[in-house]
């Protein structure tokens, strides 16, 4: 039974969509491609902020929606493949709002589905974030479903890392019966990615190595990893709205001594590293086995430390 899966990342740079068959226990990804989003409407999309009008909202809501559907059209072309044959498309959307922690807890992702299925005429499912909170769940992560379901040993204690723009692991017990976990650990890509883009107009450190010309600064390592969102006991989740800019100056002007923009860079990759390392040492301390994913495994200066 064929699907297609679609996702913008905290990144917005480009939709992945992929297109697979799921038949019972079996998964087969068929292809997998990677759309650029227009370099206008990632900067549209990176510049959401309370100020922005809910009619500018409401214009990208549109236009990512048909940047998805577009894609989705466009992954069927590639693959000689009849919108017939496929089941559902998943659509995650791209989030503009995370905030679990507010009363009432609140999650907002465009994209709209709509435009989607009315442009492919296929099924599409979305908002799954709105639908856990709506049941008491955090709206995120939503991989440790898949993750218990293709990725569970009855042999060894797994978990699963994934390094999106936010992290977040997957605790796969092996002993039959005992709950499966997921939780965001904190910050993957999203504060180098920020950085990165605020000093010098990349949309990323392309494996570290801007990183890695700089000088981790362990005074400001030590207070950012007192923020209490990495003590916390899960279940959480976080975002953007969290972890940004704005927290990295309010860290910075704590601490009040100058820093060289790389050394801030190497102390962001160190923080995520240890954020990561950390989660899984105090909350899933028997784990044997460690399975990443995610556009954070492109940084091998990331991947170092975080074998390290």
């Amino acid at each position: 039974m064929l699907f297609i899966g679609l996702m913008s990342g905290t990144s917005a740079d480009a939709i992945d969509a992929a297109l697979v068959n799921l038949a019972g226990d079996d998964t087969e990804i068929i292809d997998y491609r990677q759309y650029p989003l227009e370099a206008g409407l990632q900067k549209s999309l990176r510049g959401i902020n309370p100020s922005v009008s809910i009619e500018a909202v409401s214009e990208l809501d549109g236009l990512l929606g048909r940047c998805f559907g577009q894609a989705a059209l466009a992954l069927l072309d590639a693959n000689g493949t009849g919108a017939d044959q496929v089941r559902a498309i998943g659509s995650h959307g791209q989030t503009i709002l995370h905030l679990p922690w507010a009363t009432p807890p609140r999650t907002l992702q465009i994209g709209d589905p709509n435009l989607i299925a009315g442009l492919t005429g296929i099924t599409t499912i979305a908002d799954f974030r709105r639908a856990d909170m709506a049941v008491g769940g955090q709206g995120a992560p939503l991989a440790p479903a898949f993750h218990a379901w293709k990725f569970r040993s009855n042999r060894v204690n797994r978990v699963v890392l994934n390094i999106g723009g936010i992290a977040n692991i997957t605790i796969l017990p092996c002993t039959p019966g005992e709950e499966v976990r997921g939780f965001d650990t904190g910050p993957g890509n999203t504060l180098m990615d920020t950085w990165i883009q605020q000093c010098m107009g990349r949309n990323y450190d392309e494996q570290g190595r801007w990183a890695a010309a700089g000088n981790i600064q362990q005074d400001l390592l030590k207070l950012m990893l007192s923020d209490p969102y990495f003590s916390a006991p899960p279940p959480k989740s976080t975002g953007k709205d969290d972890f940004n800019t704005a927290w990295i100056a309010r860290c910075g002007d704590k601490i009040g001594s100058a820093c060289r923009d790389e050394d801030i860079q190497a102390t962001l990759l160190e923080l995520t590293a240890a954020s990561m390392a950390g989660a899984i040492s105090t909350f899933s301390p028997a784990t044997e086995e460690i399975l990443v994913c995610g556009g954070g495994i492109h940084n091998t200066v990331l991947m170092r430390r975080l074998q390290s």
